[in-house]
Parts: structure tokens; C-alpha cells; sequence
């Protein structure tokens, strides 16, 4: 059996619109101590924020102070990423329900990143965001069950 079939997915369960996957992942809703995405057995050490456009907007603006908490609280994890579910361009575009400027949503992810070491990935779409959180959890599952193994 492939690493991949035995990964289990760890959805939060305050994740309002989770993705599912398809049928190639087992899932299972948990409170997580942050993000909304992990892997069963490394909770505390990967996980993956997704955000629709709108979401990360009112994130890093309206509720910057509670969303800078939960940056430091993935500061130490391995893999922490915050996935959009659109792309750079639709930022510059102001395709999202906000008067803040397009270089003040950049500038913000921008500063996450430099201030926390954690990655704002512009997926595209939802689906594109899917199917990247999806490669991203099995290459960190198959690298590092493989090391465990291994010894």
C-alpha cells in the first residue's frame, strides 16, 4: 500500500466549507490547535490555513490582531502555509468585498511571511487550493513516515 493511502487528513472542525479530498484520503474532523489542515500523528507541526480571497482580506485587516495570534502559533510548526483560494492577480484586480488596497492585502502577506516565516501560496481557485494542500500534506506524510521508518 502507498504511503499516500494510509495518510489520514485532519479537517478542523471549525472549518466551514471543507474540502474533501475526493476519495483519496481518509479525513477526520478534529479541533486542531491551528490551522484547518493537517495530517493524522503531526498536528502540531503541519498545518495549512485556507482562506477564500475574502477571508484573508478580513483576516489581515478586521481581525488582524486575533489572525497575528494564530501566525504565532504556527511559527514553530514545520510545514505552515495559508492557502488562497485565488490568485495574485485577482488581489491587484480588487476582486474581493473590501476598500482596502490591493497593496495593502499584499504588503500584509508579505510581512507574514517575513515576520512569522509562513508562506501565503495563491492557489487560483478552490479547486487548485484542494489539490495543493493535498500534494503538500502527502510529500511531508511520505518524507517523514519513510525517515520513521527507516529507523
Amino acid at each position: 500500500m502507498k504511503q499516500a493511502d494510509t495518510m489520514t487528513i485532519i479537517v478542523d472542525t471549525r472549518e466551514q466549507r471543507p474540502w474533501t479530498f475526493g476519495d483519496a484520503y481518509r479525513l477526520e474532523r478534529v479541533a486542531l490547535p491551528a490551522g484547518d489542515y493537517s495530517i493524522a500523528g503531526f498536528e502540531s507541526v503541519v498545518a495549512i490555513e485556507r482562506k477564500s480571497l475574502d477571508d484573508f482580506v478580513h483576516s489581515v485587516t478586521w481581525e488582524r490582531g486575533r489572525f497575528l495570534r494564530e501566525c504565532e502559533r504556527l511559527r514553530s510548526y514545520e510545514l505552515k502555509t495559508i492557502l488562497v483560494e485565488a490568485g495574485v492577480p485577482d488581489v491587484w484586480a480588487h476582486r474581493y468585498r473590501s476598500k482596502t488596497t490591493p497593496q495593502a492585502v499584499i504588503a500584509s502577506a508579505l510581512a507574514i511571511q517575513q515576520d512569522y516565516d509562513i508562506t501565503t501560496t495563491w492557489a487560483g481557485s478552490r479547486d487548485s487550493a484542494e489539490r495543493i494542500a493535498a500534494m503538500m500534506l502527502s510529500r511531508y506524510h511520505r518524507k517523514h513516515v519513510e525517515v520513521r521508518d527507516a529507523r
